[in-house]
């Protein structure tokens, strides 16, 4: 019997071709304990309790409890209720996104582009470039993106090489025009004349044709002071005692003047010259002259016989003289292109020359003294030398030499900068700042007209004034210290003086 019911289960099976009936309803009537078949319109009511899970028999509505071949799967276990459906694993939510995408992915052509892709081709084809991969600034190599031999214009404002400014070199700022400018008419234009001097009262003497005029540089105040007797003298140069109170003055007549500057009158005509007085030189109480004639003479302004000595080595006009700072060397140049360093003698009787540098090749006029370093000599040659010089004078040793490619008409030492300054002709008439001692250029101050004749500076130090061809005085401010230096150089200086003072109560 059992047999028999086993081949009508299996046949039922194998009819496939059969629709079903109803599938639900067999479900549920399975759980009720009853079995429905359908294919043939037949039911089978269990009656006798049989179970076909508990009899081992193969069962069409239920699934094995089981997985065949495997035992102990605890993990995924057979439903044992009979009728219940078949076993379905449970998904996560994000295994069903996968799912979703890869079976999209697989319906989807591979040609089709996306989104991104589609405004990538837009932006490359209206600017040039994908604008998602642009940036502000790129500060190495070429710009992105860019056609083969592409120039960036503006790489210098992200390439260039710059400075710490910790180690960045300060120069202080020389202005290119004068200060101040003031008219000089009848100025002489002569190569030879010393027509100019700036007194330590902040006076500066002018000599114009033959008149004699104070300038304040404080104040502004214009003051006539000396005036030739004849029009056909003319004043020839001009030279400030140091204290200021006093000015002598040279004359074509071959005469030496000393005026009082205070009570504004003339103290003395000394005379001894035989031809122009073109160049004087102060050395506290002795004036040095020297004229035309080559000649060089000392005056003791304190007695009646004023000429104590006569110094003869030129052979041609004198037209610079300058004492040194301490007094112990006076210095010469004349039209015959010799430098002369004569000592300093002693009343009453001449003396020969210590040195003689022949090296110029023009006419020396502009000759200055080293203020900080009182054995050094400057000088400048003319038109056919051009050279800039300096001279050791202890030794006589010729420490630099230079080229400035044009004539040298006067020559200052710059002292709060240390540096040197020159006045020039031909055919630039400018003035030149020089470094000192390597002779490297500073600057160049343009505006004159006409040659440069001759240099003076200030009483402090920080501006350098000008008399030129063009019958004009330019002031140019170029070594003002500024105030720190000024207040540390102020402290050491009365440090100083109290030091002396109480060594000299001690």
């Amino acid at each position: 019997m059992s047999h028999f019911r086993f081949e009508c289960d299996m046949s039922n099976i194998l009819k496939l071709d059969m629709p079903l009936v109803n599938p639900h309803g067999s479900r549920l009537q399975s759980k009720s304990g009853s079995t429905s078949r359908a294919g043939n319109g037949a039911t089978t009511a269990n009656t006798s309790g049989y179970s076909p899970l508990k009899s081992g028999s193969f069962n069409t509505t239920k699934t094995p409890a089981k997985t065949p071949g495997k035992s102990g799967n605890k993990k995924h276990p057979t439903p044992a209720k009979a009728g219940e459906d078949r076993y379905i694993p449970a998904r996560s939510n994000k295994q069903m996104e996968v799912a979703s995408f890869l079976l999209s992915k697989e319906n989807d052509p591979d040609d089709t582009p996306t989104k991104k892709d589609r405004q990538k081709a837009w932006s490359v084809n209206l600017n040039g470039y994908d604008i998602e991969e642009a940036k502000i600034l790129h500060l190495g190599g070429k710009p992105l993106n860019v056609s083969e031999g592409y120039q960036n214009s503006l790489k210098v404002l992200y390439n260039q090489k710059t400075t710490p400014v910790s180690v960045k070199k300060t120069t202080r700022y020389i202005s290119s025009l004068p200060e101040k400018i003031l008219d000089a008419p009848d100025i002489r234009n002569d190569f030879y004349l010393n027509l100019i001097d700036w007194s330590s009262q902040n006076y500066m003497a002018v000599a114009l044709h033959n008149t004699v005029y104070l300038w304040n540089a404080a104040t502004g105040e214009i003051v006539l002071l000396a005036q030739g007797e004849r029009e056909e003298d003319y004043i020839c140069s001009v030279s400030w005692l140091k204290e200021g109170n006093f000015l002598a003055v040279g004359t074509s007549d071959c005469k030496v003047q000393l005026w009082d500057v205070v009570a504004q009158k003339r103290l003395r005509n000394m005379s001894g010259h035989i031809a122009r007085v073109g160049a004087l030189s102060w050395n506290n109480h002795i004036l040095s002259s020297g004229s035309r004639s080559g000649h060089i003479h000392h005056h003791d302004v304190r007695v009646a016989e004023h000429h104590i000595a006569t110094l003869s080595g030129h052979s041609q006009e004198v037209c610079g003289l300058k004492w040194s700072p301490d007094g112990k060397y006076l210095a010469s140049g004349a039209n015959d292109n010799l430098v002369y360093v004569w000592p300093n003698v002693q009343e009453g009787r001449s003396s020969s020359h210590i040195h003689c540098f022949t090296q110029h090749q023009g006419a020396v006029k502009a000759l200055a003294w080293c203020p900080w370093q009182v054995n050094v000599l400057a000088t400048g040659g003319g038109t056919s030398d051009r050279h800039i010089r300096t001279w050791n004078v202890s030794s006589g040793a010729c420490l630099s030499s230079l080229d400035t490619q044009s004539q040298i008409c006067s020559l200052v030492f710059a002292p709060n900068y240390k540096e040197l300054v020159t006045g020039h002709g031909y055919a630039q008439n400018q003035l030149v700042i020089w470094k000192y001692p390597s002779l490297v250029k500073v600057t160049e101050l343009k505006g004159h007209h006409g040659r440069v004749l001759n240099l003076a500076l200030s009483p402090n130090g920080s501006t350098v004034a000008s008399a030129a061809a063009d019958e004009t005085l330019r002031f140019w401010k170029c070594f003002e210290v500024d105030s720190a230096k000024k207040k540390e150089k102020e402290r050491a200086a009365t440090k100083s003086a109290s030091s002396i003072l109480h060594q000299s109560i001690r």
